[in-house]
């Protein structure tokens, strides 16, 4: 985990979170974090788990939108032997795993509302019921949840079960994207070089100063992950024209262009078209900060899963990301920041 100077930097938005974590840590109620994908949710859990218990009590992450709704309950409550075609042993579930320490659920919006209502219960009381089991088990857990949505929009749309949004919500953090916490990347950026030249063996490259400056101008719509990535690429390449050169494009790319004034100008039109051309630009941005995961992007761009591919349609992007000339997808350095 990174040092905590790290994770909370210089900005005042960040030392006031840290201070709201710090009063309620040792209180063991849940905690809510929410935020745009890659601004580090799941570093945050981890700090919270770190200061709240011993080392050695268990941090049990569970990423919700990766495990398939007919697979998360047995994932998270475990399974009798017998209780389906397979069951051929007990398996004790993550919430027994993390018994007596965190469970972090990422992606909590991702859960269905017929299982919603037995983690509800555990809430509750502290119990659960394993699949075919009939004995009531009881855990003492610190409950932290994580998402990139507004739940209070998807309990409006009938996908969140208002109840346990009370139950997870008792303390909320809202993780502040990377983009107004522009005077913390010199820090990020000379952790993930740390990190990544002992990972890669290769020895230090510090960036320039006119490289930082570029850094700290840029938007980045994948937050904290977008920025590891970017470093880790600097590292493996060992030059700054490459990250130069991408961030000076993104910003050419993402300039509205101005109409030219010439004979009449037809105003809603012409910002119709603006509109288009950026909403299309943004939308790639995001899609490429998200590894073309268009459920991760649409969380991420606060808009339902259908509007997203609407969109994409519309703006004449490819439906998935291309292949290049050997018929393999491009490959990005893997990111480790939630």
């Amino acid at each position: 985990m990174p040092p905590v100077s790290v994770i909370f930097g210089r900005t005042t938005v960040m030392r006031s979170i840290r201070q709201k974590i710090e009063k309620a840590a040792s209180s063991g109620v849940p905690i809510l974090i929410q935020g745009e994908s890659g601004t580090g949710k799941g570093l945050l859990a981890l700090f919270i788990h770190s200061i709240s218990f011993q080392q050695t009590t268990p941090f049990i992450k569970v990423n919700c939108a990766a495990i398939p709704g007919a697979l998360l309950e047995s994932e998270l409550f475990g399974y009798e032997k017998g209780a389906f075609t397979g069951a051929q042993a007990v398996k004790p579930g993550r919430v027994e795993l993390a018994d007596g320490g965190t469970l972090f659920l990422d992606g909590i919006d991702e859960i269905d509302m017929s299982l919603q209502a037995k983690l509800l219960q555990l809430l509750q009381d502290g119990q659960f019921t394993r699949i075919g089991g009939q004995e009531d088990r009881k855990v003492q857990i610190r409950v932290i949840c994580a998402t990139n949505r507004r739940l209070e929009d998807e309990i409006a749309q009938g996908r969140f079960r208002r109840d346990l949004f009370y139950r997870i919500n008792v303390v909320s953090v809202e993780m502040p994207s990377l983009r107004v916490r522009a005077e913390d990347i010199r820090d990020l950026v000379d952790y993930f070089l740390e990190n990544h030249c002992a990972r890669h063996n290769v020895p230090p490259r510090p960036l320039s100063a006119e490289a930082v400056r570029l850094l700290e101008r840029h938007p980045w719509p994948g937050n904290i992950r977008e920025l590891e990535n970017m470093v880790e690429r600097y590292v493996i390449l060992g030059s700054e024209d490459a990250i130069a050169s991408e961030l000076l494009n993104w910003d050419r790319s993402n300039e509205v262009q101005e109409p030219q004034l010439e004979g009449q100008i037809h105003l809603k039109k012409v910002t119709r078209q603006a509109v288009h051309d950026l909403e299309r630009k943004i939308i790639m941005s995001v899609l490429e900060a998200n590894r073309w995961n268009r459920k991760r992007t649409a969380s991420a761009l606060k808009i339902s899963y259908r509007a997203l591919l609407y969109k994409i349609r519309r703006a004449g992007l490819p439906p998935k990301r291309s292949v290049n000339a050997e018929g393999s997808k491009p490959t990005r350095p893997a990111a480790s920041a939630d």
